[in-house]
């Protein structure tokens, strides 16, 4: 059995594609969020309109603080995506709000403006 096969197994589940510009920090988080605590209800995943190739360190890092590794996390383009049944995307940047291509079917499209974790200012060192 595939790794794919068994997504519409369970027509309860909803799909839900989490969408930025990179895909490497705020709709990977978006998308394991979703995993997370709802497994049994929610196929989630993420792209981005420009993936950058990697999923941000930071952002591996934040999640395991949580509880939730998503280090084997990839960044993946949109394109991988298209033409596939969602009932939710979520775009949680403007750039991807705005370069969002029409999904087929129900898709419902949501925003939720984060602010990207890589351009946070801080200290990275853990007291």
């Amino acid at each position: 059995m595939t790794e794919n096969a068994g997504l519409r197994q369970n027509p309860a589940r909803i799909r839900i594609l989490a969408l930025c510009s990179g895909n490497s920090c705020r709709s990977q988080m978006v998308e394991a969020w979703f995993r997370a605590l709802a497994p049994e209800r929610v196929e989630a995943f993420s792209a981005g309109v420009r993936p950058v190739g990697f999923v941000h360190p930071l952002a591996i890092r934040v999640m395991a603080e949580a509880g939730i590794d998503i280090s084997s996390a990839r960044s993946k383009p949109i394109d991988d995506f298209l033409g596939q049944p969602f009932d939710y995307v979520i775009t949680v940047c403007a750039p991807a709000a705005e370069a969002c291509p029409v999904f087929p079917g129900k898709a419902v499209r949501l925003h939720w403006p984060l602010d990207d974790p890589a351009e946070a200012l801080g200290c990275t060192v853990s007291y």
